[in-house]
C-alpha cells in the first residue's frame, strides 16, 4: 500500500469537507423581493423593504458557532466595529444590538463571509445552478432566481460570466427585529458577462469588457436558532 498517496488522499478530503462546511455557515434563512444578478431591479416593499431571513458563510468559527478571530466576543464592542461602522450611527447602533443578542456575531467575518457568498451566488445564478443557490437564499428570493432562470431557459438563452473580483463590501444597514437579524451589504464589483440567444448572437453585455457592477443585498438569521447559517433575503441594485 502506498502510504504518501494514502496520507494526501486523506488531505484532500479533509480540506473539502471543510470548505464545503464553511460555505454552508455563510448564511441562514429568510424573505424579501430579489433581483436575481443581471436581471432588472425589483423595488422593495416599505421604507426598509426587508423581512427576516439570512445568507452569507461565516468564517473563523468554532465547531460550537463561536466566533474565533483575534477581537472575539470579549473586546470593546467599539473595537469590534472599528472600521465597520463610526460610533453613533445607525449601523453601529444596529450591529451592537445583533452583538448583544449573538455573542458570535463579529462584524468582521461576517464581511469577509458576505463576500463570499455573494461570489458563489452570482456565479451559480449565471451558470444556472439551483442546487448551489437554494441553501444560500430565502424560499422568496430562490422563488425570484428560479423563476428568471425559467425565463432564460425557455428563450434558449446562454450567460457566460467570469467574476474578476469585489472591490468593495460595506455593511450600510443593520437592524435586530425582535429575534431577526438583518445586515445589509453595499457590494461593488467587477466581472465579464453576457448573454446569448437561441441563435448564439450576444443579445445583452460584452464578452470582452470588465464592467463594474453595485449591488445592494441584505441577510439574515434568527439569533434565537442554534443554526448559524445566514441566508440572502432581499437585493437592490444601487
Amino acid at each position: 500500500m502506498n502510504t504518501g498517496m494514502d496520507l494526501t488522499t486523506l488531505l484532500f478530503l479533509a480540506a473539502a469537507v471543510f470548505i464545503f462546511l464553511r460555505l454552508r455557515s455563510v448564511l441562514g434563512r429568510k424573505i424579501g423581493h430579489e433581483r436575481p444578478p443581471g436581471e432588472p431591479y425589483i423595488q422593495r416593499d416599505g421604507p426598509q423593504g426587508r423581512t427576516d431571513d439570512n445568507v452569507v458563510p461565516l468564517p473563523n468559527r468554532n465547531g460550537d458557532g463561536r466566533a474565533n478571530g483575534p477581537a472575539g466576543a470579549e473586546a470593546p464592542v467599539v473595537d469590534r466595529l472599528k472600521g465597520i461602522a463610526q460610533p453613533g450611527t445607525p449601523v453601529a447602533a444596529g450591529l451592537s444590538a445583533i452583538m448583544a443578542a449573538d455573542t458570535s456575531f463579529e462584524p468582521n467575518y461576517f464581511i469577509g463571509g458576505a463576500k463570499g457568498a455573494y461570489e458563489i451566488i452570482v456565479t451559480a445564478f449565471a451558470q444556472g445552478d439551483r442546487k448551489s443557490l437554494k441553501p444560500l437564499l430565502s424560499k422568496e428570493v430562490f422563488d425570484g432566481f428560479s423563476g428568471a432562470l425559467d425565463q432564460r431557459e425557455q428563450a434558449g438563452q446562454t450567460v457566460a460570466s467570469s467574476f474578476v473580483g469585489i472591490e468593495k463590501a460595506e455593511i450600510v444597514e443593520a437592524a435586530l427585529k425582535a429575534t431577526s437579524a438583518h445586515v445589509t451589504v453595499r457590494f461593488v464589483s467587477k466581472l465579464i458577462q453576457s448573454t446569448k440567444n437561441a441563435n448564439g448572437a450576444i443579445i445583452d453585455g460584452d464578452p470582452t469588457r470588465v464592467m463594474e457592477v453595485t449591488d445592494i443585498w441584505t441577510f439574515a438569521r434568527d439569533v434565537s436558532e442554534r443554526d448559524p447559517n445566514w441566508r440572502l433575503v432581499a437585493t437592490e441594485a444601487a
